[in-house]
């Protein structure tokens, strides 16, 4: 009689999985090997959490630790947001950044010169033009500034949308106007898929270049380059039609979005062109470098997947 010998665990490739998935009003667990949700009345639901980039789990929600860990050893993000998914109050680290992916990430980002360069790359990806000669991170960032809210007000236009401007109080979200409670939904979809890339890759989302100063501030980077092409338009669209749950209707138009737009293929890819803009070369990592959670002899993931 032979032993059977389990293949070893390989994480999904990031571009492969599904962009995010909510949850609300469950106990998520470890049960009998499978990553679950159960509801009230003791009912599973099995979630192929090593498929899934990001987790988002709103109000409702408790979580194991057993869930913790496994969500963390294959690389899936957990995300704890508020109610409609509109708020982001805190992310797990799914196996951690890596040590010369983050004194890379530092050193362009504390070279005025290099963090200059990566800004107005950012600049020319998110518009399809370079911008303007001789102007500061500052001075880009009010131009740009500018230029969004006149990119609300044609899209606003075009679908037909009573548009007044970006703003709304998250202490009271019914306040909020349809379009705007629309728009938080569909960028905090956005935002966490980005924050599992750029978790995914080695990278820290607090060091950013154009925000700064934040928690997520390199996730607004890289975010804002892809917001205009994937989510802002689905929240006008959804906006437009003033259904009942308008934030329903946004997270599912989202993840139809992504999937159509095949943004977690592009993601980490660019995070690698936008960041070799500064010019510095990745730190080589040191001998005493902690190994991945998952050895694997074909690599792990992504560039930088845990490790």
């Amino acid at each position: 009689m032979t032993e059977q010998i389990l293949p070893p665990l390989k994480p999904i490739l990031m571009k492969e999985r599904v962009s995010v998935l909510f949850i609300e009003k469950g106990n998520l667990d470890v049960l009998d090997g499978a990553f679950v949700v159960v509801d009230k009345t003791g009912v599973r639901t099995h979630i192929p959490v090593g498929g899934v980039a990001c987790l988002m789990l709103e109000p409702g929600t408790r979580v194991s630790h057993a869930a913790v860990t496994l969500a963390s050893r294959v690389g899936c993000l957990l995300v704890w947001v508020g109610d409609g998914g509109v708020r982001l109050y805190a992310s797990g680290q799914p196996g951690g950044a890596r040590a010369d992916r983050l004194l890379y990430q530092a050193k362009l980002a504390l070279d005025d010169d290099a963090r200059l360069k990566v800004v107005r790359k950012m600049f020319a990806m998110r518009f399809k033009e370079e911008p303007p000669e001789r102007r500061s991170v500052a001075q880009l960032r009010g131009i740009e500034g500018v230029r969004v809210r006149r990119m609300y007000e044609l899209l606003a236009r075009q679908y037909k949308v009573e548009w007044k401007s970006r703003n709304y109080d998250h202490t009271e979200w019914g306040s909020g106007d349809v379009p705007n409670r629309c728009l938080s939904s569909a960028t905090a979809c956005l935002y966490g898929i980005c924050e599992a890339a750029i978790l995914a890759a080695g990278y820290a989302p607090a060091v950013g270049f154009m925000h700064t100063g934040k928690p997520q501030s390199f996730v607004y980077d890289i975010a804002d380059i892809f917001k205009f092409d994937t989510v802002v338009p689905v929240a006008f669209r959804i906006a437009a039609r003033n259904p009942g749950n308008p934030e329903r209707e946004v997270r599912l138009a989202c993840r139809d979005a992504f999937r159509q737009s095949k943004v977690l293929q592009r993601i980490i890819p660019m995070i690698d062109q936008v960041l070799a803009a500064g010019g510095l070369t990745i730190p080589k990592p040191p001998d005493e470098s902690v190994a991945p959670a998952i050895p694997n002899k074909e690599g792990i993931g992504d560039a930088g997947h845990r490790g």
